[in-house]
């Protein structure tokens, strides 16, 4: 599981292991001048278009060596 900021749909940051990590991420590249904390009734103090959400993080792997294009296979 990772997560990465986004600007609205777009993600603007790299995919990192935890949320506080994203946050710091922003805050180190300026993208954001604090880190969001709670507020009085439990919920997220956001700045206004950016948002954290969980991605998807595409593993490099090994072809399976059985695996032939069609011009491989006789």
């Amino acid at each position: 599981m990772a997560y990465a900021l986004f600007n609205g749909d777009r993600q603007i940051g790299p995919g990192l292991p935890t949320e506080p990590e994203v946050w710091k991420h922003a805050l180190d590249d300026g993208l954001i001048s604090d880190i969001p904390v709670a507020d009085e009734a439990g919920g997220q103090v956001l700045p206004a278009r950016y948002h954290v959400k969980e991605i998807k993080i595409e593993e490099d792997c090994a072809p399976d060596p059985a695996w032939k294009l069609p011009r491989e296979i006789s």
